[in-house]
């Protein structure tokens, strides 16, 4: 893929406030040099302050534009985000099922960063027995990894790598636990693999604006995959992309409440 633009493919829903989402991952992906693609799942009424509506695409649409990409266009790697319902859940695996080949970033959003649950509690088990062994990385917070496993969240980093190893049990080939809710000063994360463990340090910054950060971390992850990195080097540029974008985040003046990233904090503009 050096000399190659890499083609990603988010599946995910939309923010019309342009923080995360579908939006968030088309930004993500143009900041880290590749080309984006999206297929939406849902359409959200949301900004800054939270969620006031959700409009769910119907299944067989989603998987009507998963397979329109993939009949032209070369995908090199799909991150998958807000799934919502189910049937969209089986719908997306289905789509995906012929592209076994190609790496899979799952980002299992469940709430939104207001508090605004994004996926029905029946979706959770379809997510888990459809989407999940399909993915080449899974990349929950805590809450997420809790409500995957069904138990309370990790409160310290020995309770994130036993809930980091359960996830492995569950299907992916690899799991990225993030740890931005434990308290303190910092934000470390946990890489499990099958047979090792590698921690991601970083310094939890200070800001509202962390709208999207979940979204645009796993696109970054997608997007280097997608560009032929192995995954913790991956994961590593990822994360320092993000670092950069939430330091950087009040450059911009978007709404009132959690704010979004910098996405282009690299440009020089």
């Amino acid at each position: 893929m050096a000399d190659t633009i890499a083609n990603i493919l988010s599946i995910a829903g939309s923010d019309p406030s342009g923080g995360a989402g579908i939006q968030a991952d088309l930004k993500t992906f143009a900041a880290r040099g590749t080309y984006g693609m999206a297929a939406l799942t849902a359409l959200t009424a949301q900004n800054t302050q939270g969620v006031s509506g959700v409009h769910l695409v119907p299944p067989d649409f989603v998987a009507a534009q998963v397979a329109a990409v993939f009949a032209d266009i070369r995908v090199d790697a799909v991150k998958i985000g807000m799934i919502a319902s189910a049937e969209i859940a089986e719908a997306v695996a289905a789509a995906l099922s012929p592209h076994r080949a190609v790496p899979i970033v799952l980002d299992p959003v469940m709430v939104a960063k207001g508090g605004a649950s994004l996926l029905a509690q029946e979706a959770v088990a379809a997510l888990t027995r459809q989407l999940l062994p399909r993915a080449s990385v899974l990349t929950p917070n805590l809450p997420e990894a809790a409500a995957l496993l069904r138990e309370a969240e990790a409160v310290d980093r020995a309770g994130m790598e036993d809930q980091a190893r359960r996830l492995l049990d569950l299907g992916p080939k690899a799991v990225l636990l993030k740890g931005g809710h434990l308290p303190g000063s910092e934000s470390p994360d946990v890489l499990a693999t099958p047979d090792r463990l590698h921690w991601f340090e970083g310094v939890r910054v200070l800001t509202r604006n962390t709208h999207g950060t979940g979204c645009s971390l796993s696109s970054a992850i997608a997007a280097e995959l997608g560009k032929g990195q192995a995954l913790a080097d991956a994961v590593a540029a990822a994360k320092r992309f993000i670092a950069g974008a939430v330091r950087l985040s009040d450059a911009l003046t978007v709404g009132s409440g959690h704010g979004p990233l910098h996405h282009f904090h690299q440009s020089g503009n």
